[in-house]
């Protein structure tokens, strides 16, 4: 029997004091040690993490944590573990295998350090590693020259599907897509904005995926589309702290509620809302965001769930839980209760019952739901006393209308909108929208005749009012005229329009003339397409800049998904 460790002995504190002189390549001097341990049957690996947990649970409760599951964040939990994995390590080496194979181990390393990335095989169990490990022998990998590269490629994808998994998704088919996509630094740029343990969620991980599938370099998907898209400032809220949430409200009560009848489930849900509100919060989340909110810098943003369910690759949830707006405009700590309401009323949308005859709709009902968050400033500009997009929209890759329209089904369309849109999928999202054939960009759906051009287009548009702190739906006109940057863009004059009569209807019609937008947007969803082999729908808002050479696009990537059929 090897003997017990985290023994204060001499021989333990020997090592751990030997391996602070290598402060850089102590944490390899240890995998080697841990290597020696299971090689020579002193413990199995599976044992030594069990062991590792448990203690890591017991150093919780000495610290004072009376609910060590769910008081610590990711990180802190993670930085604990390979802490206690450190001094376990170091004690049972001591205790059954002695100082003179730590020198020896010590030279291996030392003679190696040049050469162990460009090993060909991992010299630890991806499946347990911590997260600083993954990242640091994946960006080793990452970094070889193609050659040396393809040697390793087998364990490079190993690390990004554990990453991918831990981070976004275990659902196979968005793994099989995700793993040839990202690279391990985007997988890292992840992981240093997730508060919390847990996943960032189906909408949050379907956004990511979109953007760097359109951020590659590869032409045989196309022109290289890299300089006119990107994403909002994110950040993400992990699905785990749901959990902690219900279990310091004592919500525990509610969790079964999808079991219940549609009447019942429809009677109980204000109540739940009402509890949800009033919740506590775990104390580490208000600190992490006061920080998301002086980096955001008084920007307007919104709290958007990403729930484990939304956007799946083979059905969509969007829409079936609350996103919230905050306007972020008043005291510091005022917007900080905004944003910590905004996200109980989130995790209050995870029992809304119109969500659970969706879930029974698609057989996922059993499914234990978790609801991740972002936190994303609006995209937008200043005209004025309001806040608002030049464009929001979707894209269809194939288009559902080209039957009526006489267009090409595979060129797709798009649905378009001047200022927020609640949902673009929504209904009033269909009736305000400018839809466009990517086939034929100048001939629309229900094009109307001039003299009804007025009543047939949107009619108001949804801004945040600065002054107010709200957002608020206000006329077209009231904003549209001469004194608008992008009129030329989002507006047509209205010919032999009354004088009591807006002189500016919303058509696009500007954006349908223009080669350059039209390829952009035919590109962009062939792309999406190709890669995940199944039609899709991308949400996006758009922002131009006027240059010399004329309109620069910037697509802003908020969310993708396959297209149910």
């Amino acid at each position: 029997m090897p003997t017990a460790p985290l023994r204060s002995t001499t021989p333990a504190i020997d090592i751990y004091v030997k391996l602070a002189q290598y402060p850089i390549l102590c944490d390899r001097i240890r995998l080697r040690m841990r290597e020696e341990l299971f090689r020579r049957g002193i413990i199995a690996k599976t044992e030594f993490e069990q062991e590792v947990k448990n203690l890591a649970v017991e150093s919780q409760r000495r610290e004072g944590l009376s609910t060590p599951l769910y008081q610590e964040d990711e990180s802190a939990w993670q930085r604990r573990l390979d802490t206690i994995r450190d001094y376990h390590t170091d004690a049972y080496f001591a205790n059954n295998l002695g100082s003179a194979l730590l020198e020896q181990v010590i030279d291996e390393v030392l003679r190696n350090q040049h050469t162990e990335a460009n090993k060909t095989e991992i010299s630890f169990n991806p499946e347990i590693a911590p997260w600083a490990l993954l990242f640091q022998q994946g960006e080793a990998y990452d970094a070889l020259p193609p050659p040396e590269k393809e040697k390793v490629k087998h364990h490079l994808e190993e690390i990004k599907v554990v990453l991918i998994k831990r981070l976004m998704s275990d659902q196979l088919p968005f793994i099989a897509v995700a793993k040839n996509v990202f690279q391990i630094q985007d997988l890292r740029w992840i992981y240093e904005r997730l508060i919390g343990r847990g996943k960032i969620g189906g909408k949050a991980s379907g956004m990511m995926l979109a953007w760097k599938i359109l951020q590659m370099n590869a032409p045989e998907l196309g022109p290289n589309l890299g300089k006119y898209i990107t994403i909002p400032e994110t950040y993400f809220i992990g699905s785990e702290l749901i959990y902690e949430f219900i279990y310091l409200n004592k919500l525990e009560r509610f969790v079964n509620q999808k079991y219940l009848p549609d009447a019942e489930r429809q009677a109980q849900y204000p109540q739940i809302v009402t509890a949800c509100l009033a919740g506590k919060m775990p104390p580490f989340l208000a600190e992490q965001l006061r920080e998301v909110l002086v980096r955001l810098d008084g920007r307007p943003f919104i709290v958007r769930s990403s729930s484990l369910l939304e956007d799946h690759l083979d059905y969509s949830f969007a829409g079936k839980y609350a996103s919230v707006f905050c306007p972020n405009q008043g005291k510091p700590e005022d917007n900080l209760t905004n944003l910590l309401n905004a996200i109980r009323r989130i995790y209050a949308s995870t029992f809304d019952p119109n969500a659970m005859i969706e879930r029974e709709k698609y057989g996922v009902i059993d499914y234990d739901e978790r609801m991740a968050i972002m936190i994303q400033p609006l995209v937008g500009e200043r005209h004025g006393a309001y806040f608002f997009p030049t464009i929001v929209g979707i894209g269809l890759s194939e288009n559902p209308l080209h039957l009526e329209t006489n267009t090409r089904k595979g060129d797709g369309c798009l649905r378009l909108v001047w200022g927020f849109a609640g949902r673009v999928t929504g209904q009033q999202f269909l009736h305000q929208s400018c839809i466009i054939a990517l086939s034929h960009p100048r001939k629309r759906s229900g094009e109307a005749i001039e003299s009804n051009l007025l009543q047939a287009t949107q009619q108001t548009v949804k801004v945040v009012d600065l002054e107010t702190n709200q957002f608020e739906e206000v006329p077209v006109h009231k904003i549209l005229g001469e004194g608008y940057s992008h009129l030329e863009e989002v507006a047509t004059a209205v010919p032999h329009a009354a004088p009591e009569e807006p002189a500016y209807a919303i058509t696009f019609d500007r954006l349908t003339k223009d080669p350059k937008f039209v390829k952009l947007m035919r590109y962009t969803l062939m792309r999406l397409q190709a890669v995940y082999e199944k039609a899709v729908e991308l949400e996006f808002t758009l922002m131009i800049d006027k240059t010399p050479t004329g309109p620069h696009y910037t697509l802003y990537i908020l969310q993708c998904h396959t297209t149910v059929q």
